[in-house]
């Protein structure tokens, strides 16, 4: 597995509002660039979602790829790795933890590993990973922010 990467980002928003949009799946299409499609394939018992097929289309990388899910019972952590490799991607392995702040606020960090299929020098992977972990999370916090102001 390759060696992960982490980043956090603070929203002002709850962890509940926070864990609630990470969880909705369908609508990621809606807030974040690259995704094309994300449909929940699998769902556990209390109706989250156990298994999720995504289709990426980043121009100059496209790809389709299923995660299975793992929640802390509180939510407070949310972990993924890939079901089976893709055209892109030999492994992945990812979390969100998410933490409540006195303040109100929720600090959400991210950790990512990706192994590709293809070949990228150890640098150039670290900086494409902290450019997805980046954009990803300004997303999110956007998504959230915009969707907390909107209740």
């Amino acid at each position: 597995m390759a060696d992960s990467s982490t980043q956090s980002i603070v929203v002002a928003a709850s962890p509940a509002q926070v864990a609630a949009v990470i969880c909705d799946f369908p609508r990621y299409p809606e807030w974040t660039e690259a995704l094309r499609r994300a449909e929940v394939v699998e769902e556990y018992t209390d109706g989250y979602a156990s298994q999720v097929r995504f289709t990426v289309d980043a121009g100059v990388m496209a790809d389709e790829y299923t995660l299975a899910y793992e929640y802390a019972e509180d939510l407070s952590r949310i972990e993924w790795h890939l079901v089976e490799p893709s055209k892109m991607q030999r492994s992945q392995q990812g979390s969100y933890d998410i933490v409540g702040n006195p303040d109100g606020t929720t600090t959400v960090t991210y950790t990512l590993a990706v192994e590709l299929s293809v070949g990228m020098l150890g640098m150039l992977r670290r900086k494409a990973e902290k450019m997805i972990m980046d954009t990803a999370l300004k997303q999110l916090k956007r998504r959230v922010e915009t969707s907390g102001a909107a209740q």
